[in-house]
């Protein structure tokens, strides 16, 4: 499976991780058509009005970035085909995505993610035939929904996140969509990343701060 030099953005390795406790684990990045709601961000130019990306809200409940917006995705196990595996099978587990009507186009660089002791590999792909997704396991996730690309790039949605660490305060980039929701932590960083690489981000100030 191919591997892009994607650079990412933020301070995702800003504490030490124990070896014997590290966790590989790998999100699907699924981009896809909007199939119901329009962007309200258009004439931008880099993207299609109706591109979108699977996006989910996990658990409050959950031990690990409670509520927070995240990709499918988990931990790497034995039987699985590698990152590339483990990311489809986590998703298909989380949001009944039918993985017939997917296309992998890649594995992007592991990013580290130390609050969590986790080693995470973003798998790209392209939603070749739509399927209907929804929150399978509330203990999981909460709400499964599609974010119009567009909305993300729109410089007037986009922040920096700053929040405590144990050895100082960290910062990373956030995206804010319709109904208060915003995208932030490791979620934003990889989207950021991928904005970045293909030349779709557009200039934003880096100096607005929100707070999750």
């Amino acid at each position: 499976m191919v591997r892009t030099g994607v650079r990412w953005p933020g301070d995702p390795t800003g504490l030490r991780m124990d070896p014997a406790r590290v966790r590989r684990a790998a999100v699907l990045v699924l981009f896809g058509v909007l199939d119901s709601v329009p962007a309200h961000e258009h004439g931008h130019g880099h993207v299609p009005d109706d591109l979108d990306v699977l996006l989910q809200r996990r658990a409050a409940t959950l031990g690990h970035h409670p509520g927070q917006v995240a990709f499918p995705g988990g931990g790497i196990d034995p039987g699985d085909d590698g990152p590339t595996g483990a990311a489809l099978r986590e998703a298909v587990e989380e949001t009944g995505l039918d993985p017939d009507g997917v296309d992998v186009l890649g594995e992007l660089a592991e990013i580290p993610l130390p609050v969590s002791s986790n080693v995470v590999t973003p798998v790209v792909a392209w939603w070749t035939r739509p399927s209907r997704v929804a929150a399978v396991d509330h203990r999981e996730a909460v709400d499964v929904f599609r974010a119009p690309v567009a909305d993300l790039l729109d410089p007037a949605r986009r922040a920096v996140v700053v929040h405590p660490v144990p050895r100082g305060r960290s910062r990373t980039p956030a995206f804010e969509l319709d109904g208060g929701v915003l995208v932030w932590g490791f979620t934003a960083i990889v989207l950021s990343g991928i904005f970045d690489a293909l030349g779709w981000t557009r200039p934003w100030d880096d100096r607005r701060t929100v707070t999750p």
